[in-house]
């Protein structure tokens, strides 16, 4: 009796794995018939089609087989450093990516208080509202000549474009988030005496995060968007002036292998403030 109560215990684990890894082994496959083949399948389509048309004679623009042939010193080696602006695609995106940081900082920043200023008080609603409309409808690369007359300096230049670019959808979703705070929650905040900071953190900003985290993935975007045409005029190392810079020497491949990475730098930054926003709203931001 001792024995089979010693060994009976030892016998639940080999039961229990082979049905722990067949359930672990279709919900593997389960996700990459589900996220991953999709995309696949239609990559692997659109790149056929492309290699069909750019394979052709007097094709205007190159297939990518010819594209990776005419870039793969760029590809193996990201990290040269030549000096100046001859430097790799590592170096030209980290450039432009510093850039960004800085630039989409600031707008989250002054968006969020701004956006809260708006959507709290009425007479600053009624106040700030038009004039955020009005110029939220200038073009980034309008902003870049008044930027670089303040400035002198390509380099705040770019950053002041970034953070003008997208601090406005961060100031409309933060005010329309708080304008939007249920009525029962301001009632519990009275009821329990919270002052000023006490309902800021426990009350406006958890039920806002959604909307706010909705303005910080647009914002992101056009924050990358803008630097990539900023970079083209104001020149040095980054990303978009390696693309214009190919182009004046018309390297073709060069600039669909860059286009390529902003394609990929964009889809990563995009993810990632929505991963934040869903770990921080608990699922509830906009995905």
């Amino acid at each position: 009796m001792s024995n089979t109560e010693n060994l009976q215990p030892a016998y639940l684990p080999a039961t229990a794995a082979p049905s722990a890894l067949r359930s672990g082994t279709k919900a593997a496959v389960n996700g990459f018939l589900t996220h991953v083949l999709p995309p696949l399948l239609v990559i692997g389509v659109l790149l056929l089609i492309w290699q069909l048309l750019g394979s052709r004679p007097g094709a205007a623009l190159p297939s990518p087989s010819k594209v990776v042939q005419d870039t793969w010193e760029l590809i193996v080696h990201p990290f040269y450093d030549n000096g100046g602006n001859d430097v790799g695609l590592a170096w030209q995106l980290l450039a432009s990516l510093k850039r960004v940081a800085y630039g989409y900082s600031l707008a989250v920043v002054a968006g969020v208080g701004l956006g809260v200023l708006v959507g709290q008080s009425t007479w600053a609603l009624r106040g700030l509202d038009p004039v955020f409309q009005v110029l939220r409808t200038v073009p980034p690369l309008a902003w870049l000549p008044i930027s670089l007359a303040g400035f002198r300096d390509g380099h705040p230049s770019a950053i002041f474009v970034i953070f003008i670019t997208s601090i406005w959808p961060i100031i409309i979703n933060t005010s329309i988030g708080i304008r939007n705070i249920p009525e029962d929650y301001r009632n519990v905040a009275k009821v329990i005496r919270l002052n000023g900071i006490e309902y800021f953190a426990k009350i406006m900003l958890p039920a806002a995060a959604p909307f706010i985290f909705s303005g910080l993935r647009i914002g992101i975007g056009l924050s990358w968007l803008a630097i990539i045409a900023a970079e083209m005029l104001i020149g040095g190392v980054g990303i978009g002036f390696f693309i214009w810079d190919a182009w004046n020497s018309s390297r073709i491949s060069d600039i669909i292998l860059a286009l390529f990475y902003v394609g990929l730098i964009g889809f990563m930054l995009d993810r990632a403030v929505g991963w934040i926003g869903d770990k921080v709203t608990r699922g509830t931001s906009a995905s």
